[in-house]
Parts: C-alpha cells; structure tokens; sequence
C-alpha cells in the first residue's frame, strides 16, 4: 500500500501583478507544513510538483524545513486552470483588477458555473473537460508508478487536488462522473493554503483517507486564498 499526499501551494498573491508567486504568509505556511514533517519524523520516498511558481516555491520551503530530500519531479499535469481566463469569459475586464476576496468570490462563483457547463467551450484557454481529463491523467500515471510502500508528495493547487478527491468519492470510475462533477465545486473552493489530502493506493483501489488537514498551521496562518 503506497500513500499519496496532495499539498495545495502556500498562499499566492492575490490582487498583485504576479498572482503565481507565494506572499509572505504562502511561504510561512509551506514551512510550518516541513517543521511539522521533520517534527514527526516524516520524508516522502518522492515528491512531485507542477510546472507553476507557487507549486515550485511551496515544495521547495516545504522540503528543506523537512530535512534531506531528493528534490521533486515536475509533472504539469498538477497544474492550476487558468483562473484568468474563466473568470474574464464570464466577466470582461475584471481578471486581475478586483482586490476584495469577498467580491473576487462571488464573481469566480459564477465563472466557475459557466465554465463547468462545457456550453461554452470555445472561450476559454482550457476546457473544463480536458482540465479533469489532464489532472486525472496525471494521477494515473502517479499511480500506476508506485511500487506499493511509497509515501509520495504533490505540490499542487486546489483546483487538481479537489478533482482527485472527487473523482475518488464518487467511484473511482474510468470517467469523470456526474457525481464527481457535483463534488468537485464545493471541494475546489475549500481548499486550504499548504492544506493536505491524502489517499491511499493498494490492491482494493485507490481511497481517500482526509481531506484539507492543516493542523500544522497555526490559526493565524489559515487562508483559503
């Protein structure tokens, strides 16, 4: 039975120039996730990360508050959806200039329920389906690679993290599910700064053993963006 551990990045910087790039809370948070590794003992066998910065720079922190490590393997398979892009399809001019997380929320809402529809595909960088498509086939090819005693890390963002949730919850099936696609907006939009959700992989399948868990942050370095 292998372990895989999905680490959603420390928080980015929202409402700057440069969302892709971890603040100054993001990498306090990745570091307290290593502290606490090195605490109890714990180094992944491998860690695997996204092509994006904030995933580079989350188990980069991540790995030398842990201890001795191997480095981590880039699969861009683990990356975000271009959130720009969903969110100017749905509201022309607003990407990157609304600053206040509660009027930012409630406009992503709605571009995510556009986007998610597949009814209007054409206008987006990337398609809600080749999005599932390309995460999950990513975690295939991660799967399908252990030896069956690994404990693997992925850096990753809320978004790819909450499809393999989903996807697990409702069946496991060789598609994404209408019941995944039902799970999938209330896990994404949860998703804790350097949060953890681990699964575990054997001869019986692949199961979710947690969701979310941040017991390594402290209260005041929680953030959901």
């Amino acid at each position: 039975m292998s372990a895989i551990h999905l680490v959603r990045h420390g928080q980015a910087s929202f409402g700057t120039d440069d969302y892709d790039r971890l603040s100054e809370r993001g990498f306090a948070q990745a570091t307290a996730l290593g502290q606490a590794w090195e605490a109890s003992g714990f180094l992944p066998t491998r860690a695997v990360a996204g092509s994006m910065k904030r995933h580079a720079q989350t188990a980069i922190a991540a790995l030398d508050a842990a201890g001795p490590s191997d480095g981590y393997d880039v699969d861009d398979g683990w990356d975000e959806f271009a959130h720009e892009s969903v969110v100017e399809a749905y509201a022309p001019g607003r990407a990157g200039t609304v600053t206040d997380p509660k009027e930012f929320q409630k406009i992503f809402l709605g571009a995510l329920g556009r986007w998610t529809s597949g009814r209007h595909d054409g206008d987006y960088a990337e398609s809600y389906a080749h999005f599932t498509n390309r995460v999950l086939a990513a975690f295939d090819r991660l799967t399908d690679s252990l030896d069956g005693r690994e404990s693997v890390v992925v850096f990753t963002s809320g978004g790819p993290l909450a499809v393999v949730a989903a996807h697990v919850l409702a069946g496991d099936a060789e598609t994404w599910t209408p019941e995944a696609q039902s799970l999938w907006p209330r896990l994404s939009t949860v998703a804790i700064n350097a949060g953890v959700t681990t699964l575990i992989t054997g001869s019986t399948g692949r199961t979710l053993v947690s969701f979310n868990e941040h017991t390594h942050l402290p209260t005041d370095l929680v953030t959901y963006r």
